[in-house]
């Protein structure tokens, strides 16, 4: 897929666990979880807006596009 989710790595820069983030986001941790794994078709902007302001990064922090080669 040529979308990637770069969320482990942010939480890592910011030394915050997936517990943490789902907590202060208000989702629960199996949905930071499938986000982090790419496993899922979308995000609501409003859930993406709450993870930025949390790690204190922007939506291209998170998500890369690399075309397939």
């Amino acid at each position: 897929m040529p979308i990637v989710v770069n969320l482990d790595v942010i939480l890592a820069k910011r030394k915050m666990r997936s517990k943490e983030l789902a907590e202060i986001v208000g989702i629960t941790e199996q949905n930071i979880s499938l986000l982090k794994s790419g496993k899922v078709k979308g995000v609501r902007f409003d859930t993406l807006e709450r993870i930025c302001q949390a790690l204190e990064c922007q939506p291209g922090d998170i998500l890369e596009y690399r075309p397939d080669v």
